[in-house]
C-alpha cells in the first residue's frame, strides 16, 4: 500500500511517498480532514504559513490518537520572509501555531515574494538569509529537514553554492500537461527529492476526455491516474482534498501505468488555462 511506502531524504530522514495537501482547506475544516486521513493510514501532511491553517493541522496531529513520531508534517515559511530575522521568527511562529515541539520539514515557500512572482529579480541574497535561518533551526533540532518550493535551477544553485545544508526537497507544480522535465532532472541530479503539488492541475485536468478514457482502461479514476503518473516519475505527489472518499481513492494506487502510456502522458497537451485557479490566492501574500 502506497501509504506505507517512503522515500529517503538526503539526510536519511524517511518521508511517506504520498502526502495530503491542505491548501485552501480552512483552519476549522482541516482538523477533521487530517483526522480522517490519519484514520485511513495517511501519515504525511503538507501545510504552510500562507494557508492560515497551521493551527488546525497541529490540533489534528495532537488529537488524532497516533504517535507524533509516526507523522510527517511539512510547513513553509512565508514567501515574503527574505531576511534572516523574518525567517527565524517564522520558524518559531509555526512551531507555536502548530503546537508542536518540532516540525519534520520546513520549506521556503517561493524564491520570490508572491507580489513579485515571475519577475526577473530572483532575491538571491534574501533566499540565502532565509536559508541560513532554516539551517540554524535544523541544527538546533527544531526542524528534521529543510527544503524549498517553486525554485528554478538558478535558485537551487544559489542555495547549493552558498549553504551548508542541501535542500531535502523542491516542491513544484507538476502534473500531466505541465511536467517541467528539465527542472525535475536537474533537481534529482543534486540528490534533491521533487514533490509535486496540484497533481491534478488545480482540477482543470479532470475535464480532459483523452485522459478519462485512459483511466477507464485501467479501471481507475482520473485523479488516481494523475497521482500514479507522478509516482512513476519518482516524485512525491501532494493531492489536496478534505473529502474522505477522495482521500481513500487517491491512495488506492495498486496499478502500474505502461511505458507506452507514460510516454503518452509525458507528451499530453499542455494546460494553458487554470481557470479560476489561474490567480492563486496564496500569491496575494501574507
Amino acid at each position: 500500500m502506497i501509504l506505507d511506502e517512503t522515500y529517503s531524504l538526503a539526510n536519511g530522514v524517511k518521508i511517506p511517498k504520498l502526502g495530503l495537501g491542505t491548501w485552501m482547506i480552512s483552519d476549522d475544516t482541516v482538523v477533521k480532514a487530517v483526522r480522517n486521513a490519519v484514520a485511513m493510514g495517511y501519515r504525511h501532511f503538507d501545510t504552510a504559513q500562507a494557508y492560515a491553517n497551521e493551527r488546525g493541522v497541529g490540533e489534528a496531529v495532537r488529537s488524532c490518537g497516533i504517535s507524533r513520531a509516526a507523522l510527517f508534517i511539512t510547513t513553509k515559511v512565508h514567501a515574503e520572509s527574505k531576511t534572516y530575522a523574518q525567517a527565524k521568527e517564522g520558524v518559531d511562529r509555526s512551531l507555536h501555531t502548530l503546537g508542536l515541539d518540532y516540525i519534520d520539514m520546513m520549506l521556503i515557500h517561493s524564491p520570490q515574494p508572491w507580489a513579485a512572482f515571475g519577475s526577473s529579480d530572483r532575491y538571491f541574497e534574501g533566499n540565502r538569509e532565509a536559508w541560513r535561518a532554516l539551517e540554524e533551526a535544523h541544527n538546533a533540532g527544531k526542524l528534521r529537514a529543510i527544503g524549498v518550493s517553486n525554485f528554478q535551477q538558478a535558485d537551487l544553485d544559489n542555495i547549493l553554492n552558498n549553504g551548508t545544508v542541501k535542500p531535502a526537497v523542491n516542491q513544484i507544480l507538476a502534473h500531466v500537461g505541465n511536467t517541467p522535465f528539465d527542472l525535475i532532472a536537474y533537481t534529482e541530479s543534486k540528490g534533491i527529492l521533487v514533490e509535486a503539488y496540484s497533481p491534478m492541475g488545480h482540477g482543470e485536468i479532470l475535464e480532459n476526455q483523452a485522459l478519462k478514457t485512459m483511466a477507464q482502461r485501467y479501471g481507475v479514476t482520473l485523479p488516481q491516474l494523475c497521482i500514479r503518473y507522478c509516482l512513476q516519475l519518482g516524485m512525491l505527489p501532494l493531492p489536496k482534498t478534505a473529502n474522505p472518499n477522495h482521500m481513500r481513492s487517491n491512495a488506492a494506487l495498486d496499478f502500474e501505468i505502461s511505458a507506452a502510456d507514460m510516454q503518452a502522458l509525458k507528451g499530453a497537451e499542455p494546460i494553458k488555462d487554470y481557470g479560476k485557479s489561474a490567480v492563486f490566492p496564496v500569491y496575494r501574500g501574507a
